[in-house]
């Protein structure tokens, strides 16, 4: 069977913006400018690896600076090219501007597999990454902040954060010059996590609109749903754990780059992981039925599929065998136009990866701020809380005359830690966002999906600051 030619990455999202535009009535050349990414910076170095000088080469595209900094990932993946950096780049303005976070959007990459190098050499190769995006201004506190993406994590931040503070020592928020680094050294707790669990509020705020639910041909609320999840790294593997554990979802599939996992009583995800840490893949895992075919794990008869691995993974080659009828992005881009179109055609619902995904660069945007003031979220008010709550427990067991439960007593006790703040803040910057993606839907009903309802909320948001910014 031939397959059926698919637009690129690039062309999806410009497609997605024209139809949500389509809806608007902006100012002659505003979506133009909205849209067009604003510089590509190309990078080739050399770096000294095993006696030889090696060539990497890479991408830092600003897609807008209507706010900044502008933010967004830094991803280390052997298949990336340009248009996808300039694709994600963008997305990361509007995911930006849907979340009320006051960034414009970037995205860089190098093309290399990070498990070809040993942790000395790719520390080598990040610094001087990192020295080639300060010299022409694409990494600042104030200018451009990365974050981890595909391929990298919080060691590489931390690298890039104490390259660029040797660069500019002078800097008093050269911590804040990237986000996702160890808490040790300038990051915010719940930030590994904050992508899978911003999914896990984002779908639960989905449950928590009826109608929504029933358009999606579903009924109840989330638990007890059937889930399959692509791809269990960091966002896939925290989303589903949160999912199962708080919301008693069960997940019955997972597909992961050498096969797929089954099992309609449920896969404990957590041992699923630890099982792929010790043998770099699920083949073999002993307590699921397995297959070597990890897109038929997509396929599954399920409730809710979580498409967490890359872009481009729903397409017109295989959308027909979806059974899905909800579909949760995790990964940015996972659905193709087309195929997108051929799902809203057919009644399947969509919450988009504008959205869905979001919690990373919310909770980054946290650390920033905590970055740039120099003071941990909650230290000012946190004994407050506790002494607060300390009065209610003597003032209701004066009035009773009754001592309250220890387990209860300890919560009124309790002064929110950092990682409290964070989530509780990530929780309600989420549900506001979706309450807003549903408004938006409401006003414009041709909009038809979730989707463009939130590209058309998104692309408003940054037009009112360009025409009352007169740029």
């Amino acid at each position: 069977m031939t397959a059926i030619a698919e637009t690129s990455f690039l062309d999806n999202v410009g497609y997605m913006f024209d139809r949500a535009a389509a809806h608007l009535k902006l100012a002659p050349g505003i979506a133009e400018h909205i849209k067009e990414c604003n510089s590509v910076y190309k990078v080739a170095f050399p770096v000294e690896i095993r006696g030889e000088h090696r060539i990497f080469r890479g991408w830092r595209a600003t897609h807008s600076e209507h706010r900044l900094p502008a933010k967004g990932g830094i991803r280390y993946a052997i298949h990336i090219d340009q248009g996808e950096i300039e694709a994600m780049a963008a997305l990361m303005t509007y995911k930006c501007a849907l979340v009320d976070v006051p960034y414009g959007g970037s995205k860089g990459g190098l093309c290399l597999d990070p498990k070809d190098y040993t942790e000395a050499e790719l520390e080598q190769i990040t610094r001087r990454f990192t020295r080639e995006l300060a010299a022409k201004g694409y990494i600042s506190p104030s200018l451009n902040v990365p974050a981890p993406d595909m391929g990298t994590s919080e060691r590489e931040m931390a690298w890039i954060a104490h390259e660029y503070r040797s660069l500019y020592p002078n800097d008093i928020n050269a911590i804040a010059c990237v986000t996702g680094k160890p808490a040790s050294v300038g990051g915010i707790p719940g930030r590994r996590e904050a992508t899978g669990r911003g999914m896990q509020c984002g779908i639960r705020e989905f449950f928590r609109h009826p109608s929504d639910v029933a358009k999606a041909n579903l009924k109840g609320g989330l638990g007890g749903k059937r889930v399959a999840v692509q791809g269990l790294g960091n966002v896939g593997y925290n989303a589903a754990k949160l999912l199962m554990e708080e919301d008693d979802v069960k997940v019955v599939a997972i597909a992961e780059r050498d096969g797929a996992l089954f099992d309609e009583d449920g896969l404990d995800v957590r041992r699923v992981r630890a099982y792929m840490d010790g043998h770099r893949g699920v083949a073999g895992y002993p307590d699921a039925m397995y297959t070597p075919d990890a897109a038929t794990a997509l396929e599954v008869d399920c409730d809710i599929l979580i498409l967490a691995a890359m872009e481009n993974q729903i397409t017109m080659d295989n959308v027909r065998r979806i059974q899905a009828p909800l579909i949760a992005e995790g990964a940015n881009g996972p659905i193709s136009y087309d195929a997108d179109a051929y799902l809203r055609d057919n009644g399947v619902a969509v919450i988009p990866d504008i959205y869905l995904n979001a919690g990373g660069v919310v909770v980054s945007y946290f650390e920033w701020i905590k970055n740039i003031f120099h003071i941990r979220l909650g230290r000012l008010e946190n004994r407050l809380h506790e002494l607060r709550g300390q009065y209610t427990l003597e003032v209701i067991e004066a009035m009773t005359e009754k001592k309250v439960p220890e387990h209860l007593a300890a919560k009124l006790r309790f002064g929110a830690d950092e990682l409290s703040l964070v989530n509780s803040a990530l929780d309600d910057t989420m549900s506001m966002a979706y309450q807003e993606i549903s408004h938006s839907l409401r006003r414009h009903p041709k909009a038809q999906d979730l989707r463009t309802a939130a590209w058309l909320y998104a692309i408003q948001k940054i037009a009112a600051n360009y025409e009352q910014m007169g740029a």
